[in-house]
């Protein structure tokens, strides 16, 4: 998009570019610049939308974890239909074939990035309540709502009888997200094998499912 062109959406467009960049080459490589470049317009562009970089980075995070918040009816709603064990498989497939992995990683890399997030509240020691009312770890945008996401879809299952009564859905959904980060990272964007990932899904959820 040449330099000047009025812009529909700016920040989905810089977002798309900086998912780009991330995807290709890492935290490393995530720059101001990396992203205007890939996005095609001026470096200034970035730097009148958004306080600084580590403030572009916060609400690129920010609305990633929204978007799983928005799949969670979608995966709820398929409750009672197909199986268990294939749709906690697809969800961890399309989560960790998209961003996730490497907004974990970029967590890590970038301390300003996690500053200001936790002035903004949303990480650091404070613990996240579960679909049962139970206290989770701190919250890791993206992971967290993704970890509710399957919790509240098992607790779907439960109350239909597809899934024990005894059953704790939230340590059933922490455990899939950490087996599925575990899984899927460090593999330089070549996914796991439909096969590993229906194993570990199938593993994990053998005593639960009915």
């Amino acid at each position: 998009m040449p330099t000047g062109v009025a812009l529909r959406d700016v920040r989905e467009h810089l977002f798309g570019a900086a998912e780009r960049v991330l995807l290709r080459d890492g935290p490393s490589a995530l720059t101001s610049r990396a992203v205007t470049t890939e996005a095609g317009v001026a470096k200034g562009v970035l730097h009148r939308h958004f306080a600084d970089f580590d403030a572009f980075l916060a609400e690129l995070v920010l609305d990633r974890a929204g978007r799983v918040e928005g799949q969670a009816g979608l995966l709820r709603e398929s409750a009672g239909t197909g199986t268990v064990a294939g749709h906690v498989g697809a969800t961890l497939t399309e989560l960790f074939s998209s961003v996730a992995v490497e907004i974990v990683a970029l967590l890590t890399f970038r301390d300003g990035l996690r500053a200001r997030l936790r002035t903004a509240g949303v990480t650091g020691s404070t613990g996240v309540t579960g679909s049962t009312g139970s206290t989770g770890p701190a919250r890791i945008p993206v992971l967290t709502e993704a970890t509710a996401m399957i919790a509240a879809y098992l607790a779907a299952e439960r109350d239909l009888g597809r899934v024990a009564a005894d059953a704790d859905v939230d340590m059933l959904a922490f455990t899939l997200i950490g087996a599925g980060h575990l899984l899927f990272a460090g593999r330089d964007g070549t996914p796991p094998a439909a096969a590993d990932v229906s194993r570990m899904v199938t593993t994990t959820l053998a005593a639960a499912v009915r």
